[in-house]
C-alpha cells in the first residue's frame, strides 16, 4: 500500500509518496508559488537526486497534476502509475468540535471542514483545495482528512474554555482548540520510545518551532493544555503572527490608525509576530544570521520568542504537577541549538540542564541533557507526514 500525503498551504503544496509496507518514503517534494509567477516543484525521488523543475502552476489543482506526473516519470518517478497510490491523506488544519479523529472524506466532512474555515483562514482554504484537486484528478482513490486538533480534543475543560459567557461556548462553539496536534502526537509517542518508558508514566512538555509554534502539555499520552487557542492566532510570538496580547489592542490600532476590523486582523495574523518585532523577517534563519552580526532588534526579538516558550513551559510543568521531558521539534526547535539553550537557561529550577556539546546537533533524536539534570532535554524531529500516512492506512 502506497499512500500520497499532500500539506497545501496558501501558496506551496509539500507532498511525499510513502509505503506503508516498510514505512520507507518513495519521494517527497514542494510546490512552491502556486499561483506566482516563478512556480517550481522541488522533487527527490528514492535514492535519487533532487531535481528542480520549473513550471506555471496557477492552482492546487494544476501543483496536484504536475506531482502526480513527477511521480510516475519514467525517469525520477517513484511508480509507474497512479493506479500505485491506494489512498490520499490530507493535513486539515481546523476540525473544530466535529472531529475528535481521522476521518474517510465525504460531502459532510468537507462542508464541517468549509463551515471551520473562520476559524484557520490562512489554512482551511488551502487544505480543501487540495481535497478537490485530488477528487477531480484521481476520483476513485480515498481521501481522508487527519486534523490538527483532533489530538487535544482530550483537554479538559479547564483548559480549553474561556472565560467568558457560557453562552458563547454553548452557542458559536467559542473554546481553546490547538493546533499542530498531529506534530505533538508523534513527537511524544517518539519521545517515550526513546527514553524506553512508557507514555503514560510521562509528563511532556513539546515545543513545535516554526513559522508557526505552539507549545503542548502532554501528560500519559493525552493533551491536557497547548498554546494555541481557538485559531493558531493565540499563544507564542511566531513568525508573522502576534500570538498573545490584551484584548484591547485591536481595538486600540484600529481607532489609531483608521484601520477596519479585518485590517487590523491581516495585521496580527501577517504583519506581527518576529517580522513585526525585528523589521528583518518572518524567516528564524534571517534572524539567526541578523544575531550573529550583532544586529540588536534581532536579538530583541529572540529574546521575546525564549521567553515566551519558557514560561509556558513553566506553566505547563505547574499544570501536570511534574515534568520529565522538554521536548524540541520543528524547523526551528530542531536545527537551532541557541534557541534552545536560550529557552532552557530559564528552565534550571526544573531540573532542567543542558550539555553544549550534545545540543550542538540539527535534526536527530537526541537527549542533550548534562549528566546532573534531572529533566530530559531533547531534540525529536517531527514526522507529521508519517503519522498523516499511518491515520489514513488504518481508516482504509
Amino acid at each position: 500500500m502506497n499512500i500520497l500525503v499532500l500539506n497545501c498551504g496558501s501558496s506551496s503544496l509539500k507532498y511525499q509518496l510513502i509505503s506503508m509496507v516498510t514505512e520507507e518514503v518513495l519521494a517527497i517534494g514542494i510546490c512552491e508559488r502556486i499561483g506566482i509567477d516563478g512556480s517550481l516543484i522541488k522533487h527527490t525521488p528514492i535514492n535519487g537526486k533532487k531535481i528542480t523543475i520549473k513550471c506555471d502552476m496557477p492552482n492546487h489543482e494544476i501543483a496536484v497534476q504536475l506531482v502526480l506526473k513527477a511521480l510516475t516519470d519514467k525517469t525520477y518517478g517513484a511508480i509507474k502509475s497512479m493506479d500505485e497510490i491506494s489512498a490520499v491523506g490530507h493535513r486539515i488544519v481546523h476540525g473544530g468540535e466535529f472531529f475528535t479523529d481521522s476521518v474517510i472524506i465525504d460531502d459532510t466532512v468537507i462542508k464541517a471542514i468549509e463551515s471551520c474555515t473562520e476559524l484557520a483562514p490562512l489554512h482551511n482554504p488551502a487544505n480543501l483545495t487540495g481535497i478537490a484537486a485530488c477528487q477531480a484528478i484521481i476520483p476513485n482513490v480515498q481521501n481522508v482528512a487527519v486534523f490538527d486538533t483532533a489530538f487535544h480534543q482530550t483537554m479538559p475543560e479547564k483548559a480549553y474554555l474561556y472565560a467568558l459567557p457560557y453562552d458563547y461556548y454553548e452557542r458559536l462553539k467559542i473554546r481553546r482548540y490547538g493546533f499542530h496536534g498531529t506534530s505533538h502526537k508523534y513527537v511524544a509517542h517518539r519521545t517515550a520510545k526513546f527514553l524506553n518508558k512508557n507514555i503514560e508514566d510521562l509528563k511532556i512538555v513539546v515545543c513545535h518551532l516554526g513559522n508557526g509554534a505552539s507549545v503542548c502539555a502532554i501528560d500519559a499520552g493525552k493533551s491536557v493544555d497547548t498554546s494555541m487557542g481557538l485559531t493558531p492566532l493565540e499563544g507564542l510570538a511566531m513568525g508573522t503572527r502576534s500570538g498573545d496580547l490584551d484584548p484591547k489592542i485591536p481595538d486600540f490600532i484600529a481607532e489609531a490608525e483608521g484601520l477596519t476590523h479585518n485590517e487590523v486582523m491581516d495585521v496580527l495574523n501577517k504583519k506581527s509576530g518576529v517580522l513585526g518585532l525585528s523589521g528583518i523577517s518572518s524567516d528564524f534563519r534571517d534572524l539567526e544570521n541578523a544575531v550573529a552580526k550583532g544586529n540588536k532588534r534581532a536579538m530583541m526579538t529572540m529574546d521575546v520568542f525564549e521567553y515566551r516558550v519558557a514560561k509556558y513551559i513553566g506553566a505547563y510543568a505547574a499544570s501536570m504537577n511534574g515534568l520529565d521531558a522538554v521536548v524540541f521539534t520543528a524547523g526551528l526547535g530542531e536545527n537551532n541549538k541557541d534557541v534552545r539553550k536560550g529557552i532552557c537557561k530559564y528552565l534550571t529550577y526544573l531540573g532542567v540542564k543542558v550539555d553544549d556539546k550534545l545540543n550542538d546537533c540539527r535534526s536527530i533524536e537526541r537527549d542533550f541533557s548534562a549528566e546532573d539534570a534531572t529533566t530530559h532535554s531533547m531534540v525529536i524531529p517531527t514526522n507529521e507526514e508519517l503519522m498523516i500516512a499511518r491515520e489514513t492506512k488504518m481508516l482504509v
